[in-house]
C-alpha cells in the first residue's frame, strides 16, 4: 500500500478492509447477514442517499403506496450491505469456494459467441452483486471490465487492486481506447451503461417511464462489431446463494442509437423487475434533462 500507509486519513478504510478478511472467513449466510447490519445503519444514516432512492423509487414506481416505497428503499440498503461484504470477499477470499453457490443461466450463449472468434460486450447493470457477479462469471471464462475512477486513493487502490484478482484488464470508464482494444481482441468485457454520465457520448431514452441520459452503447458494437450479451446476477440472501443470467440481444443494433438505447434500457428494466431491491437506486439516475425541464433531485 506504500503511501496509503502513511497517511492517516486513509488508515479507517485500511481498518475495514482488514476486519472484512476476518469476517469473510466465516460462513457465507453468517456475513451476509452482517451485510443487513452495515445496510440498516446506511438508511439510518446515509440522509442524502436515502432520499436519491426515495426519489427514484417514487418516479419508477408510481404505483407502489408510500408504505411499499419506503420498505423498497429500506430492503435496497440492506442490499448495499450485503454487496459491500460480497466485494470484501471477492476482493480478498478465492472465488472459487463460492463457484457451487452460483447457478448460471445461458452459458451456451456464452459459448457460441466465444466460438465466433470476435469480441463480446457483457451488457450489465448496477445491480447490487456487482463484483460478485463478475466474480463468479470468471469462474467459467476470462473477462475485461469497466469501471468509474474512485475519488479517494485508499478505495482505488483496494477496488483496483480487489477486481484484478478476478479481471484480465481492468479499464476506466473514460479510457476508450482501451475498452475498444479489449474488445478487437476477442476479449470479454463488462459494460454497464445503466448510469447517468452526462449528455456527452449518450442520448436520452425512456427508462421506468422517465426521460434518462443514456450511453449509446450501439457505438462501441458497431466500431468494434462485438457480439452484445445481456449479463444479470441476483442474490438468495436466505439460501446464500447467487444466479447468473446470459441473453443474447437480437436486433441490436439497427443503426438509430436513440432506437438502440430505448432498447437497451428496457431489457435492463425488465431484469431490475425481478429483484427490484438489488438495484443501484442510491445514484442520481436522472440528474441529466433535456433543456428547460427540472432535475428531480433539486
Amino acid at each position: 500500500m506504500g503511501k496509503l500507509h502513511g497517511s492517516p486519513k486513509h488508515w479507517p478504510y485500511l481498518a475495514l478492509i482488514g476486519v472484512a478478511r476476518l469476517v469473510c472467513l466465516l460462513p457465507v449466510r453468517c456475513w451476509l447477514g452482517l451485510g443487513r447490519g452495515i445496510g440498516h445503519v446506511g438508511y439510518r444514516l446515509a440522509k442524502r442517499r436515502r432520499r436519491i432512492a426515495e426519489i427514484n423509487i417514487r418516479l419508477c414506481f408510481p404505483a407502489l403506496g408510500e408504505h411499499e416505497r419506503e420498505n423498497l428503499v429500506r430492503q435496497t440498503f440492506l442490499s448495499v450491505g450485503m454487496l459491500a461484504m460480497e466485494m470484501a470477499y471477492c476482493w480478498t477470499r478465492p472465488i472459487d469456494i463460492l463457484a457451487p453457490r452460483m447457478e448460471i443461466h445461458g452459458l451456451d450463449v456464452l459459448r457460441e459467441a466465444q466460438a465466433e472468434r470476435r469480441g463480446i460486450l457483457l451488457v450489465g447493470g448496477h445491480y447490487l452483486t456487482l463484483d460478485l457477479g463478475a466474480a463468479l462469471l470468471s469462474t467459467k471464462v476470462d473477462l475485461d471490465a469497466v469501471y468509474r475512477l474512485n475519488k479517494n486513493p485508499a478505495v482505488e487502490h483496494l477496488m483496483l487492486k480487489g477486481r484484478k484478482r478476478f479481471c484480465g484488464r481492468v479499464i476506466e470508464r473514460n479510457d476508450i481506447r482501451r475498452a475498444i482494444r479489449s474488445l478487437r481482441d476477442c476479449r470479454l468485457l463488462w459494460y454497464a451503461p445503466d448510469q447517468d454520465y452526462g449528455i456527452r457520448h449518450s442520448v436520452f431514452a425512456p427508462f421506468f417511464g422517465q426521460t434518462a441520459a443514456t450511453i449509446a452503447t450501439s457505438r462501441l458494437v458497431r466500431l468494434t462489431d462485438a457480439r452484445p450479451i445481456l449479463f444479470s446476477h441476483f442474490r438468495d440472501p436466505e439460501k446464500g446463494t447467487w444466479s447468473l443470467y446470459l441473453q443474447r440481444i437480437d436486433n441490436y443494433p439497427t443503426g438509430d442509437h436513440e432506437a438502440d438505447a430505448k432498447h437497451l434500457n428496457s431489457l435492463i428494466e425488465a431484469e431490475i423487475r425481478k429483484h427490484p431491491e438489488q438495484y443501484l437506486w442510491l445514484h442520481r439516475r436522472f440528474k441529466t434533462r433535456p433543456e428547460g425541464v427540472p432535475s428531480p433531485y433539486a
